[in-house]
């Protein structure tokens, strides 16, 4: 019973200071850093030298929506984080695909509607998907698509 109580508690202490020096190193470079105003030192434990690219899968293709306020025949890019504005610190839903997501037909009307109740000073919108083939073996091949207007 006693031997029990005891591995529960090192478990317990593992994942405590695991957790802690887990988000530690995950707040270390864009954070920390600039907050003592100093490089703080990297621990290299059970961490992964690509750091957070493990929980993704890297391939040879590559694609990426963009958003264009046109006001008077004009295209302006808007700013995906002006798009879907994230509250939470750190989390970047755009690197996540958030914005590739509005590219699909049966989110069309609204997200034309929220386009047109967020960026009420142009006059339409246009959703364009970027796609690169093979980015490894060509780099510069890239074809655009535009994927729907949001006109009114």
């Amino acid at each position: 019973m006693i031997s029990q109580k005891i591995r529960n508690i090192f478990i317990t202490l593992f994942v405590i200071a695991y957790t802690l020096v887990f988000h530690y190193e995950s707040t270390r470079h864009f954070y920390l850093n600039p907050l003592f105003k100093k490089e703080l030192p990297k621990v290299k434990f059970l961490f992964p030298p690509a750091g957070w690219i493990m929980f993704y899968r890297v391939d040879k293709q590559y694609g990426f929506t963009e958003v264009y306020g046109i006001k008077d025949k004009q295209q302006q890019r808007i700013d995906p984080h002006e798009i879907f504005k994230v509250r939470t610190i750190g989390f970047d839903n755009i690197h996540r695909g958030v914005l590739g997501t509005v590219t699909y037909r049966q989110y069309a009307q609204s997200f034309c509607r929220h386009l047109r109740s967020t960026f009420d000073y142009f006059d339409e919108f246009l959703i364009v998907s970027h796609y690169y083939p093979d980015f490894i073996k060509e780099p510069f091949e890239r074809r655009d698509f535009v994927q729907y207007r949001c006109i009114e």
